[in-house]
């Protein structure tokens, strides 16, 4: 898939702060993501653990739902991944996302303060594009 924008982004972001007082737009955007991508949730919530517990879990899903709508907004089209998409990403996750989605990896890691949280957004990023 071709590099997303930091506006492309930044637009997502944007509109998601702007519908977070909608009571109940995360819970929404978290169980759609959870719909469509089973195997990556249920690899988030084996690590639930690592990262600190439930509410951690659900951050983490929060922001690969913000990933995979920017990727769908840029284009791209957001299957559901298998383990065999996410095990393909697993390997040098952030540098590898570093190259080939600049804007994608900044937002992560200037949104996403947990590093073990980090590592999952990533892989995940990673796995979209790859799939995109």
């Amino acid at each position: 898939m071709k590099q997303l924008t930091k506006d492309q982004m930044l637009a997502v972001v944007t509109e998601a702060s702007k519908r977070m007082h909608e009571p109940h737009y995360s819970s929404e955007l978290v169980g759609a993501f959870y719909d469509h991508q089973k195997p990556a949730c249920q690899f988030i919530t084996a690590h639930e653990k690592e990262l600190g517990g439930t509410e951690a879990v659900v951050n983490v899903v929060f922001h690969c739902a913000l990933v995979a709508e920017a990727f769908r907004r840029g284009g791209g089209r957001v299957r559901s991944l298998s383990y065999e998409d996410l095990d393909a990403a697993a390997h040098d996750s952030l540098p590898r996302l570093e190259q080939a989605q600049l804007a994608v990896h900044e937002f992560i890691m200037a949104n996403v303060e947990n590093p073990e949280a980090q590592k999952l957004v990533v892989m995940i990023a990673l796995a979209i594009d790859n799939v995109a």
